[in-house]
């Protein structure tokens, strides 16, 4: 039987990709019950390999027992394009397919600390606004009090 494609996906954070793998459903079944891939094999390998403007990298070989888990290529180039696409197998089975290529551009630490910044400066301004209807509402320009007849007072 050949193993795979997986499904993966892909999300940018500062200087790396975060990479989602869910491994390819098996198709045997027992009593009744689909199989996942960690219940015939228990431990299944995975290769990741990467393509940037460097060329293609393949990654070591890593290990997993988990149906879906997640892994973090680090030590990227901030706002550069990388295709990643993983293949699985067993040690009782090397025959995979590979997954199609999944592509996204590694954020850089810069575009991170604007974001902060961008909602400081939103808070601020919003703060600047109120004291100023705070002060405009004191000094009576807007709801300027009303003066009751002596009588009321």
């Amino acid at each position: 039987a050949i193993l795979g494609p997986p499904e993966v996906n892909i999300t940018s954070c500062p200087n790396c990709i975060n990479v989602t793998i869910k491994l390819p459903t098996s198709h045997l079944r027992d009593k009744g019950k689909l199989l996942s891939l960690t219940d015939i094999y228990e431990e299944l390998d995975y290769n990741i390999t990467l393509i940037s403007l460097d060329g293609e990298h393949k990654r070591p070989r890593q290990k997993t027992t988990e149906e879906v888990f997640s892994t973090v290529i680090e030590e990227l180039y901030p706002n550069r394009n990388y295709c990643v696409s993983v293949e699985v197998s067993a040690s009782l089975n090397r025959h995979s397919t590979p997954s199609p290529w999944k592509c996204v551009t590694a954020d850089s630490e810069a575009q991170q600390g604007y974001h902060a910044v961008a909602v400081a400066g939103a808070l601020c301004v919003s703060l600047i606004i109120a004291a100023v209807l705070k002060c405009v509402h004191a000094a009576g320009f807007i709801f300027p009090k009303i003066s009751f007849p002596q009588s009321l007072v």
